[in-house]
């Protein structure tokens, strides 16, 4: 993910990039060490056979793992067993399995050992039939956990899990409707309310967070799918991503609920569970927020707690004082907290734009173009210009380049699009002017054609730049752009970042008038419908991130 003065989010559709990951070098070892025990055991000689014993034990001990579990019952129940084909036929009368039939069509195994919360995020978002917007494999747009890398590292996943909050938030940047509550923020009556809800629905499905000791199995903090619920019994049914460990069971509910009424030692937070539905709109269209980059918990820390507290301590008579007060001490790394989403593809040698290519660059261009009409991006490009502003070498001086963000991007697109994870190097970048692919559509696409080197072989790749027109006399542009079409800028970052903070972040402020002035300008409800979308978007994405970190503020 690349952010957004530095460079822009590459999406193949409209999410972020997978990235395909080197198999295990281990596995080799091991194939070479049994290839040789089998060299040596042809040979007749007693030393050898010694030997050869020796090395089979070594053999056996480094292969042997463990298959599967014995799952502990009580108080659980197979799924498969007669007492659960029982319990399952019954709650498929009372009309609490409606759910379980999308599920199971789309159930799978975690691929890693801890990507428990990606595997059962990807089964929910395929049974709720949400687009991904970019390829899997071949031509077929499908979602799989090394697909769910917008909010965490793949491989700081594989190695320590994932957080209750950042499943939340993976969950809304892919286009779920999502309601997250941990288990602090609810009863266990109205978690049962919230079951009976969802097993009884096609169009809404459960994920619980929850610790496997309170279920007697192995393992601790683990996510899963919940696929049904019997009344009677007050059992619900977990469709255990962990495959390999413990097959599909029954619960009693409040066993759950205690196993969910834990505190992550990690986070100091609560496990819990979330609801998640089908988004009726696009996910964020233009902008996204990262955390992908070191520090960006500092970065959410100051947007959402030390703003309120220097905007009460400070002596502010108007919004140009405002803006300073807010950006002057700003982190180094506010930049890099919010990315605009650059679409990229292979080229093809047609140089032609499809319609539903120009549809979605449409729309990004639309928002642009709200973003810059607002008010407070006015008052934002002012206060740059005014000369006052101390962050124009830390934050924006030459890192609006789009010849820098085009090599970054089509390197970063040449990975994906090749299936090489390697250094790359973009040898050369062209930008162009193409039509769209109805000739009576008079309307233009930016396009940069780069190519790319990785692994010493050449890929060429093409970047849809979504752009509005300059204005006359406008000299908000801080990059090396000279056209009159215009990339997303840092102030637009900055408009829409200061759109998306919490309403009640100028609660602070003492001139009252400025105070209603200012929340005037920042309302969503006095923004066009497309932009406030948006910014409503990046506010909950904003919420999810903060929830996961805030209790290591206090």
């Amino acid at each position: 993910m690349y952010p957004l003065v530095h460079s822009a989010q590459i999406t193949i559709g409209k999410t972020s990039p997978r990235f395909p990951f080197l198999e295990n070098p281990n596995s080799q070892c091991q194939s070479l060490c049994f290839y040789q025990f089998q060299i040596q055991s042809s040979r007749k000689r007693p030393i050898a056979r010694a030997s050869v014993a020796d090395q089979n034990r070594q053999t056996m001990a480094a292969v042997a793992g463990v298959y599967r579990r014995s799952l502990p019952s009580p108080p659980s129940i197979e799924f498969a067993s007669s007492e659960g084909k029982q319990l399952f036929s019954e709650a498929l009368l009372e009309g609490n399995m409606e759910g379980f039939f999308k599920l199971v069509s789309y159930y799978q195994t975690q691929s890693e050992p801890a990507y428990c919360g990606l595997a059962t995020l990807a089964v929910v978002l395929n049974a709720l039939a949400i687009d991904p917007g970019r390829k899997w494999k071949g031509p077929w747009r499908w979602f799989d956990e090394t697909m769910l890398d917008c909010c965490e590292p793949l491989e700081k996943v594989k190695v320590s899990g994932i957080s209750f909050g950042k499943v939340a938030c993976l969950a809304h940047c892919n286009g779920a409707e999502v309601q997250a509550l941990r288990a602090n923020e609810s009863t266990i009556e109205n978690f049962r309310k919230y079951v009976i809800s969802c097993t009884s629905s096609e169009n809404c499905h459960m994920i619980v967070s929850y610790h496997r000791k309170y279920l007697k199995q192995t393992g601790t903090g683990h996510f899963s799918p919940i696929g049904g619920y019997h009344v009677g019994k007050d059992m619900v049914l977990i469709l255990d991503v962990a495959r390999f460990k413990y097959p599909p069971h029954w619960v009693p509910l409040t066993i759950l609920w205690d196993a969910m009424n834990t505190v992550v030692e990690d986070t100091g937070l609560h496990r819990g569970f979330m609801l998640l539905s089908r988004l009726q709109r696009a996910p964020s269209m233009l902008y996204t927020l990262s955390c992908r980059h070191q520090g960006w918990d500092n970065t959410a820390k100051y947007l959402c707690k030390t703003i309120p507290q220097l905007l009460s301590s400070e002596e502010i008579n108007n919004i140009l004082d405002l803006l300073s007060v807010i950006f002057t001490p700003a982190p180094a790394n506010l930049s890099v907290f919010i990315n605009w989403v650059a679409e990229v593809r292979k080229q093809d040698g047609s140089k032609v734009v499809s319609e539903e290519e120009r549809g979605r660059i449409a729309i990004k261009e639309e928002v642009l173009k709200q973003v810059r009409e607002t008010e407070l991006f006015k008052h934002i490009t002012r206060w740059i210009l005014s000369g006052s502003s101390s962050i124009h070498k830390a934050i924006l001086d030459g890192r609006d380049s789009l010849d820098k963000i085009a090599s970054e991007v089509c390197c970063q697109g040449a990975q994906v699009l090749c299936g090489k994870v390697s250094s790359c190097n973009a040898t050369c970048c062209e930008t162009a002017e193409l039509k769209s692919s109805n000739i009576d559509d008079v309307e233009s696409v930016t396009i940069i054609s780069g190519k790319v080197i990785v692994k010493n072989s050449e890929c060429g790749v093409e970047m849809l730049v979504p752009c509005c027109q300059r204005k006359a006399g406008c000299s908000c542009e801080y990059g090396s752009n000279t056209s009159n079409r215009e990339h997303p800028s840092v102030v637009d970052a900055l408009t829409v970042l200061i759109l998306a903070l919490p309403p009640d972040t100028w609660s602070n402020l003492k001139d009252a008038r400025l105070r209603d002035n200012f929340c005037g300008i920042v309302s969503t409800n006095n923004l066009p419908d497309l932009l406030q979308q948006e910014i409503l978007h990046l506010r909950k994405q904003l919420h999810f991130l903060v929830a996961d970190v805030c209790a290591s503020w206090t």
